[in-house]
């Protein structure tokens, strides 16, 4: 089906909102907004936001009305109600959508990294959360983590930049684990050590204060061993979420999935599915990138790492496109990824 008209990418997220319009068919650039201030899960907010940008970018292309819409939103999928309930009706009337996509973050960070393909993708920043599928229906979305800085997690940001105050604070103590080179960096960036709790505790951004050490840890790894041995254990839980949710072999289908280490490796077939890795946590370079090639090596020998092909507003761009042609194959789901005709 030949796709006409524009259609439009929300990526909600914690570090703020980012918009882009694009012409249905790809046949041009597109054109792009992006703010700060994040949304949450506030459907009322994010209209607030997403509303007169999303009119602002139709008069620059001199259209009338958007064809499709994704929207993917951190949160959608556990406290999304607010979100589904909302904005449909608000989308339609403003905009003229006829057909919409109302996504968790990790389905359009997948659609952006590997596109319609079959495999696994780890989306990390803040937090972290891992997604895969083999396209079947039956087998729908996989997905491990992603619980937030309190629960889960494992490996991210928050995650990282906790465990390195957590060892900083230890050597303050005295205590054995501790790490000077992270205790002067702490001091250097939130002040003495023993005020670190009122300086952190109170802030409703905590996990986003959290991650902000992260960076500092990968600079302290190369000399410290007590930082290099964090990045190794971030490492390992990133890998572990990949295996989690990467496609098992169906015994119909003569495709071999990512395969756990130590499981024999089917000798019909030579076709592997991809894992990408994406968001800012991986942009800290060699710290964590080569513990966790060396990870993932071990815990998914028979899986193709590649690079991600795009972000997650590309991702949301997309699946709107796909709404359009009626192509989509990415599996539906309540909760992950609900359209809207």
């Amino acid at each position: 089906m030949t796709a006409a008209g524009h259609v439009l990418g929300v990526d909600s997220g914690g570090s703020g909102i980012r918009i882009a319009l694009a012409p249905a068919d790809g046949t041009g650039p597109p054109l792009t907004w992006t703010s700060p201030a994040p949304a949450g899960v506030d459907a009322r907010r994010l209209l607030d936001l997403v509303l007169p940008a999303a009119g602002d970018l139709l008069a620059r292309a001199g259209a009338q009305r958007c064809e499709a819409v994704c929207v993917g939103a951190a949160g959608m999928a556990a406290l999304g109600a607010g979100l589904r309930a909302v904005l449909p009706d608000a989308l339609r009337e403003a905009l003229g959508v006829r057909r919409l996509a109302l996504a968790s973050d990790a389905v359009t960070a997948y659609a952006g990294a590997l596109g319609q393909r079959p495999g696994a993708v780890v989306a990390a920043g803040t937090g972290l959360i891992a997604l895969g599928t083999d396209l079947t229906p039956q087998g729908g979305w996989r997905r491990a983590d992603g619980w937030g800085h309190l629960l889960g997690d494992s490996g991210s940001g928050a995650w990282i930049g906790r465990a390195g105050l957590e060892a900083a604070l230890r050597a303050y103590d005295g205590r054995a684990g501790g790490s000077g080179a992270l205790l002067a960096r702490a001091s250097a960036v939130f002040g003495p050590a023993a005020d670190l709790p009122a300086a952190l505790y109170p802030r409703p951004d905590r996990p986003a204060v959290l991650a902000s050490f992260a960076p500092e840890v990968a600079r302290c790894a190369p000399a410290d061993p007590v930082a290099a041995r964090i990045l190794r254990e971030a490492a390992r839980h990133i890998a572990e979420a990949a295996a989690a949710v990467c496609p098992r072999d169906r015994p119909d289908s003569g495709r071999m999935a990512c395969l756990p280490a130590g499981t024999a490796v089917p000798q019909a077939t030579d076709v592997m599915y991809e894992v990408a890795l994406t968001g800012g946590l991986f942009r800290m370079g060699d710290p964590l990138l080569a513990p966790l090639h060396e990870e993932l090596q071990s815990q998914l020998p028979h899986a193709q790492l590649v690079d991600a092909a795009g972000t997650p507003l590309d991702g949301a761009l997309r699946v709107a496109g796909a709404l359009v042609t009626d192509s989509l194959r990415l599996p539906t789901d309540p909760a992950m990824l609900r359209i809207i005709c």
